[in-house]
């Protein structure tokens, strides 16, 4: 009895051998890498051809290419980016400006009470030295009365 996939494994075999040589050598030839060249150059200058049509079709209708929107994309980023670092910079300032200006203003007002604490000790020493022994009279006499 005739199987057919053994026929089928044995065509294949053969006919992939010779064809799988045959490309080879295709390949090896100058003639070929030429060819390709060529057949490359015209795909580019299709490709391009297709481009160039795409863009003037876009700008008739007034839409934006795909690298105008690119573009506009990466501007914005870096719009972004600059945004934010301003906003890092207002809130250090700011942190920095109010924190600063509180300091001052405490150290203001240590300075007016440290004023005032020497006002008073002065005041309290000049009293205290002019007359020491009148008060001491004066509260024992109000003690006994």
């Amino acid at each position: 009895m005739l199987d057919p996939f053994t026929v089928w494994k044995t065509f294949y075999e053969t006919t992939e051998s010779n064809l799988s040589d045959t490309i080879h050598e295709t390949l090896q030839k100058e003639s070929f890498a030429e060819w390709l060249g060529h057949f490359q150059g015209g795909y580019l200058q299709y490709q391009q051809l297709i481009q160039n049509t795409t863009d003037a079709y876009l700008k008739q209708i007034n839409m934006p290419t795909r690298d105008e929107i690119s573009n506009i994309a990466s501007l914005i980023i870096n719009l972004e980016d600059k945004v934010e670092n301003l906003d890092e910079k207002i809130e250090d300032e700011l942190l920095n400006h109010s924190t600063s200006s509180e300091v001052a203003k405490l150290k203001t007002s240590i300075s007016k009470l440290e004023k005032k604490m020497d006002l008073i000790l002065t005041a309290l020493t000049k009293e205290a030295e002019s007359s020491p022994k009148s008060t001491f009279t004066e509260k024992t006499n109000d003690k006994s009365s």
